[in-house]
């Protein structure tokens, strides 16, 4: 979500992943943590294989709730809804920015774009405005970030 710039697994995905992103930034809804699938996925659920329920999503799921919930000084828990404001995501932008929250990108595949973005200074992001460029402030080349968030109670 950080990272997100319209690019994605199929059409179908990325234009999901717009609408997901126009709601959040239209102040619509909160990010709501699930376990399992989410509205991001939804593009993604109707392939016999869908990706979204393999292993190791799931692990990197855990792994980047962990992380998060180290970042924020509290346990996040499926259920738990946090608000997309500029600050949270600035937050959130900068301590990926510096590794702090990416523990779970090891071994996605979407690893070298998001730190691309990230050492871009999350330039063309679509949730969010861009934050500020914070000065001495290089990314660290360690796995990108991905969590699951949803618009379902």
């Amino acid at each position: 979500m950080l990272t997100y710039v319209g690019k994605g697994y199929t059409s179908g995905f990325v234009e999901n992943y717009d609408r997901v992103a126009d709601r959040l930034n239209a102040g619509e809804e909160d990010i709501e943590l699930v376990d399992g699938p989410d509205d991001i996925c939804e593009g993604l659920l109707c392939e016999s294989h869908a990706h979204c329920f393999n292993e190791g999503v799931v692990k990197r799921d855990e792994t980047a709730r962990v992380s998060v919930s180290v970042l924020l000084g509290e346990t996040l828990a499926a259920g738990q809804r946090l608000q997309a404001t500029p600050d949270f995501l600035a937050k959130m932008r900068l301590a990926f920015a510096a590794g702090d929250i990416r523990q779970a990108c090891r071994g996605c595949q979407w690893n070298r774009l998001c730190d691309r973005i990230a050492a871009s200074g999350f330039a063309g992001v679509k949730i969010g405005e861009q934050p500020e460029p914070q000065a001495g402030l290089r990314p660290r080349p360690t796995p990108a970030h991905a969590s699951r968030f949803s618009r379902q109670p």
